[in-house]
């Protein structure tokens, strides 16, 4: 058994105590803070989601604040794309790329005001990125990391659990839109969002000292509908093609690469960081994409956190960049970045690193 070192470069989350209370077994580490990664039975926690209602200290998901007359530039200027017509109160999922087009973060963009902005990061340290930018061009902005603690109910009954704590208004929230709202005197920012496919909503702490307070709240509401604790599902999110940045990302991987070309106006301002180069690969074509890949064999494999290489016609054509046992599925499946010339319906084989080749279809995503 290991111990985790107290170090100021590791921080707890607000509801560290409650998760502790509530039995957690594992942490992992994330935007230099304490992930709760799992609760001792990784099946009955994916079938709760699947099924019920599961509520996740998610307060690792760090709010990078722009505020200030030249906010909504900044903000623009950090990711490409359009920002024209985000309205206060309503959330956008924007990719950051650095100059050369490569994503460096996927956060959920939040509109407070006209001249303030959360990005909701993903695992890299965007503060001082935008920072950088800000000054580079001499933009009049004030860049923080704000007391903001996300707390994550998730599921098909999450809705009745939020419901109950706020009213019926949570009933008329659309996807990615929020509001500001208070229980007991908590001060709090409520979300249609979630890392999930099942439903839910994200509960934005502002007062870290209120985190236990408000993790008992939720609990005590979602009672009736047999809440219980957990964490981001990675068997979930892979069945349902949610991408990890960081972990399904490498240091050259540029959104159209991953499905997020979506989200890439190409007609935004010069001045936007990386839209030339997307630009360019834009007209080029990406060398590479991600697909669905369905392994061979009935034995569950344990989550890995490694990548794979994956083989075709005997020469390597890109990796396997997670893998999970899918417990609805009833096989071995992960997502593949490989070469554009690898097409659904192809097989190939999965190289793991202890030697073993195991086969697999390559499928479109999401699997579920």
């Amino acid at each position: 058994m290991f111990e985790i070192s107290p170090t100021t470069r590791l921080r707890r989350s607000p509801y560290f105590e409650a998760t502790v209370a509530d039995g957690v077994k594992g942490f992992s580490s994330y935007n230099q803070m304490l992930m709760p990664t799992g609760y001792g039975n990784p099946e009955i926690e994916y079938w709760r989601l699947i099924n019920g209602v599961s509520q996740w200290d998610v307060a690792i998901e760090r709010q990078v604040e722009i505020t200030g007359p030249d906010a909504g530039r900044l903000a623009q200027i950090l990711t490409p794309r359009d920002l024209s017509t985000c309205l206060v109160n309503q959330g956008k999922y924007v990719a950051l790329c650095n100059h050369s087009g490569t994503i460096i973060n996927d956060p959920i963009l939040l509109k407070l005001a006209d001249d303030r902005f959360w990005f909701s990061i993903a695992d890299s340290n965007i503060l001082f990125w935008a920072r950088a930018v800000a000054a580079e061009r001499n933009l009049d902005v004030d860049i923080i990391e704000p007391d903001v603690s996300p707390l994550a109910v998730q599921g098909p009954k999450a809705e009745a659990v939020v419901t109950a704590i706020f009213g019926n208004w949570i009933r008329d929230l659309k996807f990615f839109w929020f509001r500001e709202a208070e229980i007991e005197g908590i001060p709090l920012m409520v979300a249609k969002s979630g890392w999930s496919r099942q439903g839910g909503y994200e509960l934005y702490l502002m007062d870290e000292t209120r985190g236990v307070d408000l993790w008992n709240i939720v609990r005590e509401a979602g009672r009736p509908h047999d809440i219980g604790p957990g964490n981001p599902n990675m068997c979930e999110r892979i069945e349902s093609g949610l991408l990890s940045w960081g972990a399904d990302t490498d240091d050259e991987c540029n959104p159209f690469e991953i499905g997020l070309g979506k989200y890439i106006d190409q007609d935004v301002d010069d001045d936007v960081v990386g839209i030339e180069a997307l630009r360019n690969i834009a007209a080029q074509g990406p060398k590479r994409h991600q697909l669905g890949l369905k392994l061979e064999g009935a034995t569950p494999m344990s989550p890995h956190a490694v990548w794979f290489d994956v083989y075709a016609h005997g020469r390597k054509v890109g990796d396997m960049t997670n893998g999970v046992w899918s417990y609805r599925m009833k096989q071995n499946i992960g997502f593949g970045l490989v070469s554009t010339d690898i097409e659904i319906g192809q097989n190939v084989e999965i190289h793991k690193e202890d030697g073993q080749v195991i086969s697999a279809l390559t499928c479109a995503l999401p699997f579920i």
